[in-house]
């Protein structure tokens, strides 16, 4: 079986399209649990919850039968794929944490728990979810950017511009990337070192 070069396009719009979602979630998040006052409003941020994860599991579903560097013209270090998976993972973890944190507050607001430990945690948990998805994700474009200096093939996979057609020549890119390289191969030799 031939393994594709590229992402499908349910995988693009998978990606794409829950930036928006992702994005549109930050953007409209409460200032205040007061707020749930409103019915309407609580109703509305318990359904986007839903959805959210929702979309968040089937895409994790959909995109995990994919290699992590699809598209990689050079073979990448095993050390490089295992912290990728790292970052992907956790930023899944973060993405479900999210919605599910914001419908225990909205349960818990339900039942007329507005304060205390319960909710303090659920409101902690929210907030810690927010505050990490928006580190790992400035971790992934960055790596995304990187990727594409290197002229890996990763980011033309998946990225519908911009396409990259060989390793950038400024020789500060060139140091990093052997940089890189020795970094990943030491780390490997300690990790078989340490098998064995």
């Amino acid at each position: 079986m031939k393994i594709p070069s590229s992402h499908t396009l349910i995988a693009k719009i998978f990606h794409w399209g829950f930036i928006i979602l992702y994005t549109y979630g930050m953007v409209k998040q409460l200032d205040d649990l007061s707020q749930l006052e409103d019915a309407g409003l609580l109703y509305f941020e318990v359904v986007f919850s839903i959805i959210f994860l929702l979309i968040v599991i089937f895409r994790y579903l959909y995109m995990r039968k994919y290699k992590t560097f699809l598209g990689a013209s050079k073979t990448v270090p095993m050390a490089h794929q295992y912290l990728a998976k790292v970052v992907h993972i956790s930023m899944y973890l973060c993405l479900i944490l999210l919605p599910l944190s914001g419908l225990c507050i909205a349960g818990l607001y339900t039942l007329g728990i507005t304060r205390g430990l319960m909710q303090d945690f659920a409101v902690g948990l929210h907030e810690f979810s927010a505050s990490l998805s928006y580190l790992l994700i400035i971790i992934h474009v960055v790596g995304a950017v990187y990727s594409r200096m290197k002229g890996e093939g990763i980011w033309t996979s998946m990225v519908p511009v911009w396409k990259e057609d060989k390793s950038s020549p400024h020789p500060k890119v060139k140091k990093l990337i052997t940089w890189e390289n020795e970094l990943f191969k030491k780390l490997e030799n300690y990790i078989s070192s340490r098998k064995n």
